[in-house]
């Protein structure tokens, strides 16, 4: 069965399809955090005009943890997966430091293209629905963030949550 994620957000709802062909356990990785209800309550806590937005850390549900936004993870790490798909405007992808092998639940969808990230970053889907709800949460406005990058939404981007449905029920 084709199966897509549904991920209902404070501006709306995007649907992605998964590439299980190029990042079977990346999906598979995604799909089970997902369904344990992993992301639910989680915020887009970096947006960089333009480029990317990044969601997935779970310290991103409590705000007194806000410091430490961007470094959380499911505990474990998995194994990058890269391929020739370009990273382009609604391409979701893995994020991770330095070390390729470091993601774990952090992911980001890309604004525009980002082709400087191809086969560095673990691309594994694609937005088939909502690219208006991207563009609204990629137009969110920013500060400074303490990386002293201007990526820190002024306003909540909420993650309500993110089901894994048939893709035939979303068509």
């Amino acid at each position: 069965m084709n199966e897509v994620a549904v991920i209902k957000t404070t501006a709306g709802e995007l649907v992605v399809e998964f590439w299980i062909e190029v990042a079977p356990q990346t999906v598979e990785n995604f799909k089970k955090l997902a369904t344990k209800g992993y992301y639910d309550g989680t915020a887009f806590h970096r947006i960089v005009k333009g480029f990317m937005i990044q969601g997935g850390d779970p310290l991103t549900k409590d705000a007194g943890a806000e410091a430490r936004w961007g470094t959380g993870d499911p505990g474990y790490k998995i194994k990058a997966e890269f391929s020739e798909k370009p990273h382009v405007r609604g391409v979701l992808s893995m994020a991770r430091s330095q070390h390729p092998d470091s993601a774990g639940s952090q992911f980001f969808i890309c604004l525009a293209d980002a082709r400087f990230l191809d086969r560095q970053y673990t691309a594994f889907g694609k937005v088939i629905k909502g690219d208006d709800v991207l563009g609204k949460i990629g137009d969110t406005p920013t500060a400074m963030s303490n990386g002293g990058e201007r990526s820190k939404p002024t306003t909540r981007v909420g993650v309500e949550s993110i089901k894994i449905v048939s893709g035939d029920s979303v068509r």
